[in-house]
């Protein structure tokens, strides 16, 4: 058992890659401000975007997860997902690449009324 019991905290290869290469580009930025560099600045603001785009690319290659809690055996942080290459459903990353399927709920047929007369 976890420090966090059965909590799925969303650890996945997809969040610590892209956290990792953020945190590295707010460090430069942060360092840019420090040494008045508007070129290592530029540099901390592509890092950060950087990040952003391989979270979503993994994400994407099934190593993220999906909105919500995941069964506790795809829980660990190296599991893919096995929905991953499919698309989400409520993902606004799959929708952006037309991947998410389709959800909509099938609809029920409506069953004729009888009109009762009095």
């Amino acid at each position: 058992m976890s420090a966090h019991g059965d909590h799925d905290m969303g650890h996945t290869i997809a969040g610590w890659t892209g956290s990792v290469i953020a945190i590295l580009g707010f460090t430069v930025a942060g360092a840019a401000l420090i040494l008045a560099s508007p070129a290592v600045l530029w540099l901390g603001a592509l890092l950060v975007a950087l990040g952003a785009l391989a979270s979503w690319l993994l994400h994407l290659a099934g190593r993220g997860k999906p909105t919500g809690p995941r069964p506790p055996h795809l829980q660990h942080w190296r599991t893919p997902d096995p929905a991953g290459r499919r698309g989400h459903p409520d993902c606004l990353g799959c929708r952006l690449v037309g991947r998410a399927p389709d959800c909509a709920p099938t609809p029920t047929p409506v069953r004729d009324r009888q009109r009762v007369e009095a």
